[in-house]
Formats: C-alpha cells, structure tokens, sequence
C-alpha cells in the first residue's frame, strides 16, 4: 500500500500531507480505498484507473456494454451480490469476469468461489456503477426485499400475501426498518434520477413502480416478491405524509418534506386513491432548490422574453399561462413575480399548493376543509390593497368573475388556465359564463407553454441523412439542414434526453383582437389573426431548439400539435 501512496505521489495526485492522512486511518482500521478517498483530492474513477494499472486488472467506467440478464445474475447467491456489492459479468468464451469496486476487500470474491466451485477473472468499476448493474436486473431495492422476505421467514410471518387483513397491526409493520429502508430507496433513485412524480400501482399479481422523467413514464424495476408488502409500504407513506393508516376506502391527500445531505429540500405532494386491488399513490415531487428560476432560464426566445418583460410591467389586466399539468406554468408565474417583485409592490397569491415560498410576497394556501377557495380567498386579498395578485388557478365562473373585477379596478393579476393554446383561452373564459366585453378588456395577455425534452450532451450525434432526407420531404418548413438525436448513455438513463426547456405561444391581446371577440369570434378566427400580428406557434417556437441540435423532431411532434395548418399571410 505504501508503495501505490508513493506512486499517487509521484504523479501528483496526494499531497505529502495526504500520505500522514491516510496512514493516520489505515491505523484507525480505515480500509485502504476509503482512507484514500477521504482525502476528496482523487475522485473513485481516478484511483481505480490507477489500482486497476497497479494490480494488472481490467478497469470499467460503465457496465451498460455488458450483455447480461436477471436470469444470468440469479446464477449466483444473490445475498452475496447485494451485500458486497459484487457484479458477475459474462465475459464470451463461457468465462464470467467478477466486477468489484474495491480491491483491497476480496472477501466477497472467495465468498463467490466457495460457493460456486469456480474461480473467476477480476475486475474494478466504480461502486455506483455496479450498484445500478445489479438494481436495473434483479430490481430496485432487492437487497431489501430480500431482508424483508427472510425476516418473514424467520419470524413465521405469512402476513401482507392479501391486500386487506385486518389481523396486521399495519402501523408496526411500516415501521419496520427494511419497510422504511425500501421507501427511502423509492423516494432516494427518484430523486437521483430527477423524477417529477413517482407512481406506485397495485395489480392483480404486481406492485409496479414508475417514474415520470422529463414528462415521461419509465418502468422501475422491482422484485416480484414486493407484492407481498404492498400495505406495509402504502402504510409507510401515510405514516410520513400524516394520513390516516386504517382508512383505505376514500382518497387521501398529503406532503412530505425531505431534506437531502446536501441541504437541497424536496417537497413531495402525496395522492392516495382506492383501486381494484389496493390502493394506488402518487408522489409529486418538487424540488425547491430548482423551481424559482430567473425568466432568461426558461427557454424563451429573445423576442418572446422581451415582449413577456414589458407585459407583466403593466400596471393592470390578466396575464394568463396555459398549458396542461406537468407543463411548467407555475414556474413561469414564480420567474414572472420575482422579476417584478419590489418593495414598492405588493403582490398576494392564493395557490393549492403553494410550492415555493417567495420572499417578500404574502401566499395564501387554498384549504377545502376550511372552505378558503380561490374565489373566497380572492374577494379577501381585494381587502389588503395589493397591486399584484397571483390566482394559482381560475377553474371556475366564480374565480374568473372576481378576477377580472379586480384587473379592472386597478391590479395585475397573474392566473393559469387549462386550454391547449393561447388564443383558446378567450373562448374559453367566455365558456364560462363571462361576458366577451369583460374578458376583451381586462385579458392583457396569454402565454401557452409546454416543456421539450433536450438531447443528452454526453451521447448527442447527428441521425444519418438516409434518415433526415424522408422527414425534410414531410416537415420542409420545419426540418433543417441536420437533425441530431441521443444515442442512449448512463447519464441519461439510457433515454438520449436530459432536461427540459419550455417552448412558448404568447398572444398579446391587441385592439384587433379585442374587437373579434367582441363580435363572438371563434377560436380559430382569433389565432389566425394573432399569427398575422407575430405569434409564433408552439411547433414554430420548438423549431429553434430543432436548429439549434438541441432537441429531436420526434420529440417536437410529439409535444406539439399539427398547427401548421392555420398560416398567417406570408405563410408560417
């Protein structure tokens, strides 16, 4: 060992002082990998590239290249795999090479032999590595089901094989420690992998875990045997969202606050509803350390974000954000009133939830069990005199009526509004029963947003021109000159997309237009006529993403759409 410190030395990757360190913890019972680790000088990837060198064994940066199986791991003492946190690989030639993350601890290596009879090739990749190796085929948390399973066995326990049996004492079981350890596990890879929400859904013959990331479901892969704790878990997740454990006949609504190491809080809103076979839940995760963005954050173009700034500087009117869920429209109105927040402003929101808390800016949350609505909790923010008002949602005649009272006697008032674009949302307030006079005098502006996935940096390449040549022919005004797209990475998830940016429908609401729906103009008359004033569509706003190379057609389409067929004069 002292003769590799030497080495790391030499080639100036420990300090002198590092070397005093780590002997230091060598003799306090350190193992050699971790005690140089803890110097946070060299990260794990560099110091087994280094070992692997030394030692004259193959080093692996990823496993995705592996061919391999759940069934070829079940091969092996699954026990062993998880606890020493060993990936056997099939190396061709029928020889199996055995991954480790640590080379100094060969103990799990001989654990394997001995109970195989085999003997087997070394090689080191990086924990994490390895560890996501073995989750994505034997399962999310196998290690703890497998504890769980053997506790059972042990104790003599047959219970949670039904999903009602009132002779379980639930509360006792979902706080026994593999239940918390496995939701934790739940809760710790959605937020690794930057999930939004978590769907926990109960079937005839399987629990099924799913993440929605970047606006998209993806499968979680689980073992089979956690159907027989799916109570004890839904009754985990009451107990942290302080619901009732014993009621499982009526939904149920509640939050999580999480804390991580790196002081990042995560708030998670949790939806309980009884289904065929047991009940199904919901977690909606947000981050607080990432919702409250600056507007040149959000993906607006120049002209959009220009035009945006100088609106919401109106000293009164509705500014509506429209989109469907999930699509970022609260986060728009968050950059919106903190672009605009000052001390010589007050701004009041009413919102269900309030999902950041801004300061400088008095919220109000909506309470159904209180009977505090938008409509009642706005009539009451009237009463404090503020000069901007944020309506988290206008659902019904009630709320629109008070809110557009309110821009006409002198506030801004931001709100969303559920409407596929933003012309639409005319129409549809005068749906509602508001008068087309109130709503052409008091809407200032609508933006409809969505959000599109961009292509993974790490494994972006450009697609083949046999490929791009056929979709130029159909989309000629919206494919460019070279479209790109994500081949599939271990940072990405295997995906070939990582984050999202919005893309943006905004309509002034101009004289014009006042006048058309003034005369009952249809939603098309008044779209057509808003494009022929400069609105750009949400297909047409994507396009500079597509020629930027940052997003693919695929996904453009699939997030837009066919709006192309409505032009302004001059065509689109």
């Amino acid at each position: 060992m002292n003769n590799f410190l030497t080495v790391l030395q030499q080639k100036g990757l420990l300090a002198e002082s590092d070397i005093e360190s780590v002997n230091q913890r060598l003799a306090h019972g350190d193992d050699p990998l971790t005690a140089v680790l803890r110097t946070d000088r060299l990260s794990e990837e560099v110091l087994l590239r280094h070992l692997a060198d030394a030692l004259q064994y193959p080093f692996y940066e990823t496993l995705d290249p592996f061919e391999s199986s759940k069934s070829f791991l079940l091969k092996f003492p699954v026990r062993i795999l998880l606890e020493r946190q060993i990936a056997p690989v099939p190396s061709g030639n029928g020889t199996v090479l055995v991954l480790i993350s640590n080379p100094f601890d060969l103990a799990g290596v001989d654990q394997l032999r001995l109970f195989t009879g085999q003997d087997y090739d070394i090689g080191l990749a990086p924990r994490a590595e390895i560890s996501r190796y073995v989750r994505r085929h034997l399962g999310l948390g196998a290690d703890t089901i497998q504890t769980m399973m053997d506790e059972a066995a042990d104790n003599g326990l047959q219970f949670l094989t039904q999903v009602e049996n009132d002779d379980v004492d639930l509360a006792e079981a979902a706080e026994g420690a593999s239940i918390i350890r496995f939701v934790n596990q739940i809760l710790t890879e959605a937020i690794e992998m930057r999930a939004t929400d978590v769907h926990i859904e109960p079937f005839h013959d399987e629990l099924q875990v799913r993440y929605r990331i970047d606006g998209v479901l993806q499968s979680a892969t689980i073992p089979p045997s956690v159907k027989r704790f799916q109570s004890a878990i839904i009754s985990r997740i009451k107990i942290l969202s302080h619901l009732d454990i014993a009621e499982k006949r009526v939904p149920q609504d509640g939050r999580i606050k999480v804390v991580l190491s790196s002081s990042r809080e995560v708030d998670i809103r949790v939806s309980i509803i009884p289904m065929l076979h047991g009940e199904a839940v919901v977690l909606r995760l947000l981050d607080c350390s990432s919702v409250l963005l600056g507007l040149d954050k959000l993906g607006m173009g120049p002209a959009d974000l220009a035009t945006f700034e100088e609106v919401i500087k109106q000293p009164h009117g509705i500014i509506l954000v429209t989109g469907p869920t999930g699509s970022g429209k609260t986060t728009t109105l968050y950059a919106a009133l903190s672009k605009i927040n000052g001390v010589e402003r007050k701004i009041v929101t009413i919102e269900d939830p309030i999902e950041y808390q801004l300061r400088g800016v008095n919220q109000i949350q909506v309470s159904t069990k209180t009977g505090l609505t938008f409509a009642r909790g706005l009539r009451s923010i009237l009463r404090h005199d503020p000069d901007v008002i944020l309506v988290g949602e206008i659902r019904d005649f009630e709320t629109a009526e008070i809110a557009v009272q309110a821009s006409l006697t002198g506030h801004l008032v931001f709100s969303t509004l559920h409407t596929n674009d933003a012309p639409g949302a005319l129409t549809r307030l005068v749906d509602m029963g508001m008068e087309a006079y109130l709503v052409a005098s008091s809407l200032g502006a609508v933006l409809a947003q969505r959000l599109v996935r961009m292509i993974c940096q790490d494994c972006r390449e450009p697609l083949p021109d046999a490929e791009t040549e056929p979709l130029r022919k159909r989309y000629p005004t919206l494919v460019p000159d070279r479209l790109y797209r994500g081949r599939g990475c271990k940072q990405c998830q295997q995906s070939g997309y990582q984050g999202r940016k919005g893309i943006f429908e905004q309509m002034v609401v101009s004289e014009t237009i006042r006048a058309l729906l003034m005369q009952n103009a249809g939603a098309g008359d008044i779209r057509r006529q808003a494009m022929n004033e400069g609105m750009k569509t949400l297909r047409q706003d994507a396009a500079r993403f597509l020629h930027k190379g940052l997003t693919t057609l695929d996904e453009v389409l699939r997030v837009t759409k066919d709006d192309m067929t409505v032009h302004p004069a001059g065509g689109d």
